[in-house]
């Protein structure tokens, strides 16, 4: 039991930055799936996070924090949605990249709501049962979305628009409504993180997290809403195992091991094309 516990306080940090990856990526794959690469879950986790830090710094609940989170990135949601859906898929992803700098100038020369370049330094850290309970509320939310009419709207949309246009389906009101999501999962990552930290700067939101988003969701596989679920642990706890494994050539390492994975499962680690393949074979007559 002692080993356990002590097995648990060294690798807690490690488990909680890999629940909050996971909204992330979570946040990133519901706009994937509706055939769009963004990085604009990296600028609704900065309303969302300095909003929710402000909140807390302020001497209010979690409870409100997470909700306010969840609020401001949806609203910014919305907001970054009415510009961006005129917008093809590369120029979705440009556009996006162009905000989330234009998002980090804004932090700088906000020190009223942000800190400005020094930051906000939070006095409460982030309780485990919070993290772990707001992400399963989210993880069951994207379980009932995969299998309900949005669903399969926006896996129809993202393999070919001009089928899923003959079938009826309403291509805006599926994107606006990933976008939605993308933004209430991000608000609340953002304030997990701020929370996580203790800390918040112009600099926790940036090009940094916005790679671990698309890689995590890509190397988990954004086919399925468990890929980015897997993908977010993997990565996260990669640099961990290569650092006990092969500490002289860590960094190698980890490179090689990511290159392997998207060479030999280029669909990433969850693929549901090739489940379904591996069991036809199973069931084909000899």
């Amino acid at each position: 039991m002692e080993t356990l516990s002590d097995l648990w306080a060294t690798h807690r940090s490690t488990v909680a930055f890999a629940m909050v990856n996971t909204l992330f990526a979570l946040s990133t794959y519901v706009v994937l799936a509706a055939g769009f690469l963004s990085f604009s879950t990296v600028v609704f986790a900065a309303v969302g996070g300095f909003l929710g830090a402000q909140l807390v710094v302020h001497g209010y609940g979690l409870p409100l924090a997470f909700l306010a989170a969840a609020l401001g990135g949806l609203g910014m949601s919305l907001i970054v949605a009415a510009v961006f859906l005129r917008l093809n898929s590369h120029w979705m992803a440009l556009a996006s990249l162009a905000l989330v700098l234009i998002t980090r100038v804004v932090v700088l020369n906000a020190p009223v709501l942000t800190g400005g370049v020094n930051g906000l330094s939070l006095p409460i850290p982030l309780p485990m049962d919070w993290l772990t309970g707001v992400l399963v509320v989210v993880v069951i939310g994207f379980y009932a979305l995969h299998h309900s009419w949005f669903g399969i709207a926006s896996r129809v949309l993202r393999e070919d628009p001009a089928v899923a246009a003959c079938m009826g389906v309403d291509l805006r009101k599926v994107q606006l409504i990933a976008f939605a999501i993308s933004g209430a999962v991000g608000g609340l990552g953002g304030v997990a993180m701020a929370l996580l930290l203790q800390f918040i700067s112009p600099d926790t939101f940036f090009l940094g997290i916005a790679f671990t988003m698309i890689a995590a969701t890509v190397l988990g596989g954004s086919y399925h809403w468990f890929g980015p679920v897997v993908g977010a642990v993997v990565y996260t706890a990669l640099p961990i195992v290569m650092q006990a494994a092969v500490p002289q050539v860590q960094d190698v390492a980890n490179g090689v091991v990511l290159l392997l994975i998207m060479i030999f499962l280029p669909r990433g680690l969850i693929d549901p094309r090739a489940f379904r393949m591996r069991q036809a074979s199973r069931h084909k007559p000899a």
